[in-house]
């Protein structure tokens, strides 16, 4: 009796653990032993938006300067339906098999190996990891331009637009690259999120400030500047009219383009509901909020500026005043780039730590993580410091090698926008539904990859004229505006 009360005993026992172990495995993992994932369509959408509403928003009322009333918004719609389309087809990718239990993708990279494989796992790996790096040093431009800008509206205003007020770019660069060291230690999206959060805030912020100055300069004007058709040949020569019509649409198509880091996102996402269904609502969202702004920056700045708007308004000084507000849009711009480097760089650093991991197991320089009493960071690998911090240094010294690299840029851009955006998005699409060769559906699909084709090969020749250009006057380490 002893004996099998003690044998009840440890069997209760044994069944209590079993019982606590599910309970603990239901309640903290998800079904792929990882820890349970928390992101929602709120924190999706916030990823996303980061990572489009760029300060490329500032710029499309230049885009729209070069295609006219008509063509110029068309084309922004456009986008933005094909844009959405092909998300949603990638979104479906995230799990192979079954949408609810199949097995998950966690990169971009993994759901090509799992749905198409081969040589086509390498080249979107090579397309999509240097699209990571170049936008990295787009946005050390970008920033250290708009701080400048801060510093030269200053230097208008006390000097009453005397002082041509020239500076080097180089030291806000090399400030810009010392925040992202500290933040590139974050360790993974999910930890990423207030920082995503912040960095949407902002976007918002200076495109309302954009979109409220190109409103006050339609009204000062009192009337509705441009044309129809764009800027006029005479004003340009035709063969830069060909050029600058294929930049700007480019610069449009490139502007929606986040489909290399949606796997990603999609995998910090909870479920139930199916991770593919947040993530269809997260880019319905982000899509409708960055046209909106898309159109309301850049046709009210065209309407303000005509044929000769700026580059960017906020940072090509299409405004003077009021100053401070100048100021303050400009510093929401650099605060939203710091995030938004961080948004796309975190699936390199991904990529890299785990091909560091698998190379070597048993390193502790790799893999052992120290705990740290610091919040959003939690742990501190000593790999992870070393190597990112490695990146920032790297990407900083490109930016102020090349100041031409924004061209650079929009030429990467070119090349990765259709495979990325849309010819993998279909073809896993296809793989992923059965879709019967030559079917109406297959054919609809194909239509739309060559027609974003021809138009990614455009974009590129233009961005090409463009670097061609900017040779005649490379100086290394010479930026100066």
């Amino acid at each position: 009796m002893v004996e099998n009360g003690a044998a009840n005993k440890n069997h209760q026992a044994f069944d209590v653990s079993i019982d606590v172990f599910q309970q603990r495995d239901s309640k903290f993992f998800d079904d792929d032993d990882r820890p349970k994932r928390t992101g929602t369509v709120w924190t999706a959408s916030a990823h996303i938006i980061t990572a489009v509403i760029g300060s490329g928003v500032l710029s499309l009322a230049w885009a729209i300067a070069q295609l006219g009333w008509i063509a110029g918004p068309a084309v922004m719609i456009l986008f933005s339906f094909v844009t959405y389309y092909t998300s949603t087809l990638l979104s479906v990718c995230y799990r192979t098999g079954d949408p609810v239990n199949g097995k998950r993708n966690y990169t971009y990279m993994d759901a090509i190996r799992s749905n198409l494989g081969g040589l086509k796992v390498k080249l979107c790996g090579l397309v999509q990891y240097v699209n990571l790096f170049g936008v990295a040093i787009g946005y050390t431009i970008a920033s250290a331009i708009s701080m400048m800008a801060i510093k030269r509206s200053n230097c208008f205003h006390s000097s009453g637009g005397k002082d041509p007020c020239h500076m080097n770019s180089n030291v806000y660069m090399i400030a810009f690259g010392i925040t992202e060291i500290i933040f590139s230690q974050i360790p993974d999206f999910d930890q990423l999120w207030w920082l995503s959060l912040v960095a949407a805030v902002m976007s918002f912020t200076y495109s309302t400030i954009g979109l409220g100055l190109g409103i006050a300069k339609v009204v000062e004007n009192g009337r509705i500047g441009g044309s129809l058709t764009g800027i006029s040949v005479g004003t340009v020569t035709e063969t830069q009219k060909v050029w600058r019509s294929f930049q700007a649409l480019g610069d449009i198509a490139f502007a929606y383009s986040y489909s290399m880091i949606l796997i990603e996102i999609q995998n910090t996402v909870r479920s139930p509901p199916s991770e593919s269904k947040t993530m269809k609502k997260a880019t319905f969202i982000s899509v409708v909020v960055t046209t909106s702004f898309y159109m309301l920056c850049g046709c009210f700045g065209y309407a303000a500026f005509g044929d000769g708007s700026p580059g960017n308004l906020l940072t090509g000084f299409g405004f003077y005043n009021p100053y401070w507000l100048l100021d303050i849009a400009n510093a929401a711009i650099v605060i939203h780039l710091v995030g938004a480097y961080q948004v796309y760089c975190q699936p390199l650093f991904a990529f890299i730590e785990k091909a560091a991991a698998n190379r070597f197991p048993d390193s502790d320089f790799v893999n052992k993580e120290i705990e740290v009493p610091i919040p959003g960071y939690r742990k501190l690998n000593f790999f992870r410091l070393i190597w990112r911090t490695i990146f920032v240094i790297i990407t900083t010294v490109i930016s102020m090698l090349l100041p031409f690299f924004n061209d650079i840029l929009g030429l990467l851009g070119a090349l990765g926008f259709w495979p990325l955006t849309v010819y993998f998005p279909v073809e896993m699409y296809i793989v992923q539904k059965r879709i019967p060769k030559w079917s109406t559906r297959w054919i609809c699909l194909q239509l739309l990859s060559i027609a974003c084709l021809i138009i990614t090969l455009a974009a590129a020749a233009g961005s090409v004229a463009g670097i061609v250009s900017d040779l005649g006057s490379f100086k290394p380490f010479h930026t100066s505006y």
